[in-house]
């Protein structure tokens, strides 16, 4: 079975889709796979992928991009404490907020502490979603190594932190505050109706063409004047095609008089 063949019954029988990834990115992270567990043939690993759960995800946990942290890229986090979501906040007291390939949870989590220092009466819908369950019930557990926290400042480290051998954890009333689920980005229906969507640092390890399937399907999904939050990395050029406007760096809003991505 050659690389081909593999993308193909993968995508066939789990589901998952390897034909968007970037084909330079998705061999090496492949070959590693492959010589991590002593393989040298495709065929031979698809068929541990159907007949080993453990393996299969192993898989997934290698192939997904696990890398997340609280407030990560701090001068963004300030505009959506600062402006984004207090403009959201005046224009509905209620929000329908999804954070997509959420990784550890920290960027979720990020959104609701700030809401909660924002609107502490205010009950919310914090969606949180990725295709690796292994990382969503870490995320879960609220448990974060000390550098996960860095761009958390003391005031915040101390009201919504405890501290457990060496780890920060989450207090309680912040995790409750988040639900998490799988889903799968490239596959799956979205959710809909959302004031806020963050993905970020995602849609760069995918191909041109999923990166702009993403990006429509994230304007459909936001109701009008909601905001996608992406990577500093990440740019939406055809933005006004998908009835957006760019705010700023990395969000985008999405038209109030016209709808997008259908």
């Amino acid at each position: 079975m050659d690389f081909a063949q593999f993308k193909d019954r993968v995508r066939k029988d789990f589901r998952l889709d390897l034909q968007s990834y970037k084909e330079t990115q998705l061999r090496r992270r492949m070959d590693a796979f492959l010589a991590r567990h002593r393989l040298n043939d495709y065929g031979v690993l698809f068929q541990l992928l159907r007949d080993d759960r453990a393996v299969y995800e192993a898989f997934l946990d290698h192939m997904t991009i696990n890398v997340s942290e609280f407030f990560r890229d701090p001068a963004r986090f300030k505009e959506l404490e600062g402006a984004i979501l207090p403009d959201l906040l005046r224009a509905k007291s209620r929000l329908n907020i999804w954070s997509a390939a959420c990784a550890n949870g920290a960027e979720p989590y990020s959104v609701a502490i700030i809401l909660e220092d924002l609107a502490p009466a205010r009950r919310h819908r914090l969606e949180a979603t990725d295709i690796d369950k292994n990382i969503l019930a870490k995320a879960q557990q609220g448990k974060y190594a000390a550098d996960a926290v860095r761009n958390v400042d003391a005031r915040r480290l101390a009201r919504y932190f405890t501290r457990e051998n060496g780890s920060y954890v989450l207090k309680e009333d912040i995790r409750r505050k988040v639900s998490f689920h799988r889903h799968d980005l490239l596959t799956e229906p979205f959710i809909r109706d959302c004031d806020l969507i963050l993905c970020r640092n995602v849609t760069i390890y995918f191909t041109r063409e999923a990166q702009d399937r993403l990006n429509r399907q994230f304007a459909a999904a936001l109701s009008p004047g909601g905001v996608l939050f992406i990577g500093g990395s990440e740019m939406i050029f055809n933005y006004q095609e998908l009835g957006l406007d760019k705010v700023s760096t990395c969000f985008y809003r999405k038209l109030e008089h016209r709808g997008a991505g259908r």
